[in-house]
């Protein structure tokens, strides 16, 4: 059995055939229209999609259902977007299973969607760095700030499809001066406004009044340099990570922690302040407990997606005696 996974980001889209033991056949990656509209971007989409079901049905392969890990907050029992921030324009509202399942003239049971991390965190469940595990908590900083918790396999999506959104709650980081830093989500003394990899560019041109850095990879490179604003930048944004992940593990109490995302892969002067913060802030009760980088890279999210096809494909089987559609 087989079944395509889609990763729907900000600015690419990435989708795969998945095997039934998580191995990923094959892939393609697009732009994501993101300015363009959530009806281009489902065409685009199911575009790529039916590029993978066309070599998979040339290669004899027979597909149990697509499944979608999208950017936003997604209605993954109706596979709406309920809400979703400017880096897709349009998306909000968007019927992304429906629209899917009409442009492919698949089943509409056959198409599932879910918020990307928790995507993410399934694969990394399945057959990454939480794989045999009881309960997993995955905490991915790049971009944004997401996270999700898995427990037997299960994302816990939340009563109002929110949950995993662990980048919009206080930290005592984020705040300059006695002020707190805007957030995206439009509060403010956020995780997400500190810990961010946009929030270490703000917070090291906020202190210099160096508009002309480019970007968060230039803030780390002149961190390596020896500068010390750059360097402490990167260590508050750090400690604010850590400070923040600790905190959730103290709440859920997680069998394992994997911290994800472009800033967990830059490497110690990242990761060691943020693993250090975080353990600082652990009840005694968790001293000892895992902290791990995610093992999937790029393809965590498309083989979280395919599991989330796979089981909602048993699930159908079960009710329809229907298990498998050909490619067509």
């Amino acid at each position: 059995m087989y079944a395509v996974g889609v990763d729907l980001g900000g600015t690419k889209t990435a989708a795969g055939v998945v095997s039934a033991d998580g191995q990923v056949l094959f892939s393609e990656t697009i732009p994501t229209l993101n300015r363009d509209g959530g009806e281009a971007i489902l065409d685009a989409t199911a575009a790529l999609v039916s590029s993978l079901m066309s070599r998979a049905h040339a290669e004899g392969l027979d597909l149990a259902g697509v499944g979608v890990g999208s950017a936003g907050v997604i209605d993954a029992a109706r596979g709406v977007v309920v809400s979703a921030t400017d880096a897709i324009r349009g998306w909000a509202g968007t019927a992304l299973t429906a629209g899917l399942a009409a442009r492919l003239d698949l089943p509409p049971s056959s198409v599932r969607a879910v918020n990307d991390v928790h995507a993410h965190s399934l694969g990394e469940a399945w057959i990454g760095a939480a794989e045999a595990s009881s309960s997993s908590l995955l905490v991915a900083f790049g971009t944004g700030v997401g996270g999700s918790f898995v427990v037997n396999g299960r994302p816990v999506l939340g009563h109002r499809h929110a949950g995993g959104h662990v980048g919009h709650f206080a930290s005592p980081y984020a705040y300059d001066g006695g002020t707190p830093l805007p957030c995206v989500c439009g509060r403010s003394g956020h995780v997400e406004a500190v810990a961010s990899g946009p929030a270490i560019l703000e917070s090291y041109v906020r202190r210099t009044g160096q508009s002309s850095v480019p970007d968060t990879r230039a803030v780390f490179a002149l961190a390596e340099a020896g500068d010390a604003t750059a360097a402490e930048a990167v260590r508050i944004a750090a400690a604010a990570a850590g400070q923040a992940v600790g905190g959730l593990a103290n709440i859920l109490d997680p069998e394992v922690v994997l911290v994800s995302g472009g800033l967990a892969d830059a490497g110690d002067r990242w990761w060691r302040p943020m693993e250090a913060a975080l353990r600082a802030e652990l009840l005694p009760a968790l001293d000892g407990l895992p902290v791990r980088p995610a093992a999937l890279g790029n393809a965590a999210a498309i083989t979280g997606a395919a599991r989330f096809a796979f089981e909602s494909a048993v699930h159908e089987s079960a009710q329809t005696s229907q298990r498998i559609w050909p490619c067509s």
